[in-house]
């Protein structure tokens, strides 16, 4: 981000719900004044009339993984293992000493099993790692086993405790690329929008934000949470979610995941899923609320919030117990599926539900399957804001692009690619879903408040959501993006 002005008059700017353009006055990075023919000392940008709101948050992302993944061999598209193999033979070779990694398969629905013999077929001793689009899982051929430490497996598809440790081993690049290609992401997230996310990267978050903050200037701001394995120096410094850590970055939340996804039938549910026996019929519960509660305490005592991973309804369920046991604040994300007893407690407990609505688009198939029966209760974003739960919307990035345009389209139309409305009784009206994206500042710059805006060239209670034409993001004041 370049040098702030000490005064910067953005003139004819429209705004939500006011019938005539004003000008908004940005003053040492906060919006100073809104009103009619306003003076600055410094300079002034004319909008013509453009639409001005508050900047987008994207509430829960994984920004490495986000910025690797962009550049990874895309098998998303992949409708079975078969085809995920044409996908792989037809990549470049990787670089020697270094594993082929595509990211984005989803074999909830497959007519055949993922195993590493297939990709050995195709690919001989090429070692080759797919990361499932939920992040819960991993397929690799013989040799991306090797790659991964891993000396042998029956069928070369890691699920959740075999997958997430090895995680690191095809994230870990250099320090100075990973901080390349992340700030890359944060430029295209300036492009749509973005001026802050949370970070709930699987890393040392405040070591790594640190580094970034000294090493350049942010584009977006940037709440860093924060894993047990990192709580101790986060405690030992006295830090409490919302201190600042340097440049735009502050301390996030406590993250901790109790359960798995839906795409690996490893979400803890209250009934088993179809087909499954056996003592994981139900999901995994990877965190019980014995140890979930205290640990949430903790974290409370020394002025963090928690982020609290949750799916299946059964793990929502104990992680709305361990708030109500711990007096803890925060959010449960995800909250994909939900016991109709339990979106009432979201709301007496004060709860967030930090939800990703693209995730309902990406799901609906394999929900309708897998949660068979249930599923007017899956992704019931309606029935939680009629409930008074504050959402935030996200995007879980890589899981869905990081793009908050595309989730409050998902949000408020349950559909994509031309396809019926999925449960719209769970639709979200258009100035909530926004409302959820803007970290609870309103859809009017409001004087006093950060001057993170964001120009739209259509009025973006009426425009199509998606591919939403961003003109111009301002951070603390000073353009991140700019395409006028």
């Amino acid at each position: 981000m370049g040098t702030v002005p000490t005064d910067l008059l953005l003139r004819s700017a429209r705004l939500v719900d006011h019938d005539a353009p004003v000008d908004v006055l940005l003053r040492a990075g906060r919006v100073a004044a809104v009103g009619a023919s306003l003076a600055a000392e410094g300079p002034s940008v004319d909008l013509g009339g453009r639409w001005l709101m508050p900047g987008l948050w994207d509430a829960h992302v994984h920004l490495t993984q986000w910025a690797l993944a962009r550049r990874r061999l895309d098998v998303s598209g992949a409708t079975s293992a078969a085809h995920a193999v044409t996908l792989v033979a037809a990549a470049p070779p990787p670089v020697p000493g270094t594993a082929l990694v595509g990211f984005g398969f989803r074999d909830g629905l497959w007519p055949d099993e993922p195993t590493a013999a297939l990709l050995d077929a195709a690919v001989g001793d090429t070692p080759v790692v797919l990361v499932s689009g939920d992040l819960h899982c991993a397929w690799a051929s013989t040799a991306g086993l090797r790659f991964l430490g891993v000396g042998h497996h029956p069928t070369g598809l890691l699920r959740e405790h075999e997958w997430l440790p090895l995680q690191g081993v095809v994230d870990h690049v250099p320090d100075d690329v990973a901080d390349a290609l992340v700030d890359d992401a944060t430029a295209a997230a300036a492009a749509r929008g973005v001026v802050g996310v949370v970070d709930l990267e699987i890393a040392d978050n405040l070591a790594v934000w640190r580094r970034r903050a000294a090493a350049r200037p942010g584009r977006l701001r940037v709440r860093a949470g924060v894993w047990e394995e990192y709580l101790d120096r986060v405690v030992r410094e006295d830090l409490h979610t919302g201190d600042p850590v340097g440049g735009l970055v502050e301390q996030g939340p406590l993250k901790v995941i109790t359960d798995g996804s839906l795409n690996t039938r490893t979400a803890f549910c209250h009934d088993p899923y179809p087909g499954l026996t056996g003592p994981n019929a139900r999901g995994v519960l990877a965190v019980p609320a014995s140890r979930l509660a205290p640990l949430m305490a903790h974290a409370t005592r020394h002025g963090l919030r928690c982020a609290i991973h949750a799916i299946g309804d059964a793990a929502n369920a104990l992680a709305l117990d361990a708030y109500a046991s711990s007096g803890a604040t925060g959010s449960i994300e995800h909250a994909q599926l939900v016991s109709w007893d339990d979106v009432e407690r979201f709301a007496a407990l004060g709860v967030v539900a930090s939800v990703q609505p693209e995730h309902a688009m990406d799901d609906r198939d394999v929900a309708d399957h897998h949660w068979a029966g249930r599923t007017d209760r899956a992704f019931a974003f309606g029935a939680l804001h009629r409930a008074g739960v504050r959402l935030a919307l996200g995007s879980d990035a890589p899981v869905a692009p990081l793009d908050p345009w595309i989730a409050v389209d998902a949000a408020v139309t349950r559909s994509r690619d031309g396809r019926a409305p999925w449960h719209p009784e769970q639709v979200l009206d258009r100035r909530v879903a926004l409302e959820s994206s803007v970290d609870g500042r309103g859809l009017a710059p409001l004087v006093g408040a950060p001057a993170d805006l964001v120009v739209l060239d259509a009025d973006p209670l009426t425009a199509p959501l998606r591919g939403m034409q961003v003109a111009g993001t301002l951070v603390a004041g000073g353009w991140t993006h700019r395409g006028f």
